[in-house]
């Protein structure tokens, strides 16, 4: 067998392992996305894997807004809503906040700079339930608790030391020369900043957002401890949609609403996955 030959089986045989693989985790997004389509005797009668005899919309209805009767279940539209409120400003923020630290720590270094570093690291690594106690009489302190504004500030800290990361790891790379530069020419710290730094951190950026964005809107833990009656994000939501419904357990509806809470962060794969994966390469190889 030729060196062309075997090269062609190997691709193949790649090939092959890498569709299977797709398959297998695309597997549990086409039973959720088929089984929301289908009505309660479909269901009964047939198999998971079974295309839906029609498009019937009536569980994504239900699912959005009358999924139960119960006086906590108004299906998932008052708790997408309060995600979006909650997560576009905590994003927005905690990103700016993190570009900065990151261009602080990098380029304007100062006594005991790497100290407060590796202090901030820990917020990368350290769970969330420790901080659960301390963060709730910290937002009733301020009167902000059960509110969605505490929901951001609560994200705005959680996410802080990973975004500062993200920033610091990549302003490192900059060229110093630029900003000395930059400072014998006049500029000053935000002149510098928004004229040199901003410019050059389009693949940072892109990452830390989408990061952000998947982390706060998939976020459970502290949507169910800090949010009141009226400030429940959707994975909240969610969860109590799939609990309280009575009678017969309508799986159509339970699909239809996970897909509808799910839909936001697979929209932001799709149309800005490629910036992530050249936002998580960019400065690996350098000359």
């Amino acid at each position: 067998m030729s060196i062309r030959s075997k090269l062609s089986c190997s691709r193949g045989l790649l090939y092959a392992v890498l569709l299977l693989a797709a398959l297998f985790f695309l597997g549990p997004l086409y039973v959720m996305l088929a089984t929301s389509f289908k009505d309660a005797d479909q269901i009964r009668e047939g198999n998971l894997l079974s295309l839906p005899h029609g498009l019937n919309l009536e569980s994504w209805t239900l699912a959005w807004s009358t999924a139960c009767t119960g006086a906590d279940c108004r299906g998932l539209q008052p708790y997408f809503w309060n995600s979006v409120l909650m997560t576009v400003p905590a994003v927005l923020v905690s990103t700016a906040w993190g570009a900065v630290n990151g261009y602080v720590l990098s380029l304007w270094k100062f006594r005991g700079s790497d100290t407060l570093f590796g202090f901030m690291l820990f917020g990368v690594f350290m769970p969330f339930q420790v901080v659960l106690l301390p963060m709730s009489q910290v937002l009733g302190y301020l009167g902000i608790s059960s509110s969605i504004f505490g929901l951001i500030l609560v994200h705005c800290l959680a996410g802080l030391a990973g975004t500062t990361l993200f920033f610091r790891n990549y302003y490192a790379a900059i060229p110093k020369e630029l900003v000395n530069a930059a400072r014998m020419d006049g500029a000053g710290f935000w002149l510098i900043f928004f004229r040199i730094v901003v410019p050059l951190s389009t693949p940072i950026l892109m990452v830390t957002l989408i990061w952000q964005f998947t982390n706060i809107w998939n976020d459970f833990l502290f949507g169910v401890a800090f949010s009141g009656a009226d400030s429940k994000p959707v994975t909240v939501g969610l969860n109590n949609l799939v609990n309280t419904t009575s009678g017969v357990k309508a799986y159509n509806v339970d699909m239809a609403a996970a897909l509808i809470a799910g839909l936001p962060t697979m929209l932001v794969y799709a149309l800005a996955g490629q910036y992530f994966v050249r936002g998580l390469t960019a400065g690996a190889v350098k000359g």
